[in-house]
């Protein structure tokens, strides 16, 4: 298998036999017979090597997905060391960057035997087909077959440069028609939006320099690019530095949350149960400090 994946791969038994290792003529043998076992022609002899047959690309596609699943599992077991649990996590990119990895700490210090494996999502996904046990997922809630539970709200500042806010560092609605608007891929309409709570209609609201993750747009905001619409969780060290600016005094709420999402088959997952109490109190107890900062 691991012959056949790699010279499918490379669509060369040469550069196949210099990973794995091995003589070219011994990767030929492997696949001649894995041929002979299926009876199917993998690979089509050619002048100038060798190429993929329609069967032998599907079936390299088969092959490849369960080569990475063993290849998961042993390292899942390295990680482990043979004891304790583990969750593999699926994650929105910048909440984690921002709001979860500062918090872990205080996770791994109640429970040093569970390791933790983060994978970034940014859209939705089948679990079935993704081997996580949950995930953190900025929506609505969650999808078919699947238990949510909100975390918390995302409410949205503008922000920008201060160099292109100018000295007030303060802007009306109208002014950000003659700025570049940052738009976000998994926020599409999220500068129509803000401009309709402003009671604006606004043709270019779509248009401008579009990101996959939210903190792209902050960088690209850092550096002048233009005006960008992102959670406030994500932008504080940048607006306490002052390399960012608010010209806003309001914070706007998307619609979405972030919610913590696990099939409804995992319920009594013991490692996941644990890290759901835990980042359920870490997240009321971040509102509550939130509530109070905006009470004074």
């Amino acid at each position: 298998m691991a012959a056949f994946e790699a010279a499918a791969r490379h669509q060369s038994f040469t550069l196949a036999a210099d990973e794995l290792a091995l003589t070219q003529s011994a990767v030929g043998r492997q696949i001649a017979n894995l041929e002979d076992f299926l009876g199917v022609k993998l690979f089509r002899r050619t002048r100038r090597g060798v190429v993929l047959t329609p069967p032998g690309l599907q079936y390299s596609r088969m092959v490849r997905a369960r080569l990475d699943d063993v290849e998961r599992d042993t390292l899942h077991l390295l990680s482990c060391g043979g004891g304790g649990g583990s969750l593999e996590l699926g994650v929105v990119p910048t909440f984690a960057t921002h709001w979860l990895i500062p918090r872990l700490t205080g996770f791994k210090q109640l429970h040093p035997g569970i390791h933790l494996h983060l994978h970034a999502r940014t859209r939705p996904f089948l679990f079935e087909e993704s081997g996580l046990d949950a995930a953190i997922y900025a929506g609505v809630g969650g999808w078919p077959g699947t238990h949510a539970e909100r975390l918390m709200p995302e409410p949205m500042v503008v922000v920008c440069a201060p160099a292109l806010a100018g000295r007030r560092k303060r802007l009306k609605a109208a002014d950000l028609a003659g700025l570049p608007l940052i738009q976000m891929t998994t926020r599409p309409y999220a500068w129509r939006e803000w401009f309709r709570a402003q009671g604006m209609e606004f043709e270019g609201d779509m248009a401008g320099p579009r990101m996959e993750l939210f903190s792209m747009a902050t960088q690209a905001a850092i550096h002048g690019l233009g005006v960008a619409l992102v959670p406030e969780i994500f932008v504080q060290e940048e607006l306490r530095r002052d390399v960012l600016v608010a010209p806003f005094d309001h914070a706007a709420l998307s619609g979405f949350g972030y919610y913590l999402i696990h099939p409804e088959a995992q319920a009594d997952h013991p490692e996941l149960s644990l890290f759901r109490k835990w980042i359920l109190s870490e997240a009321s107890s971040y509102l509550g400090n939130v509530e109070s900062a905006e009470g004074c």
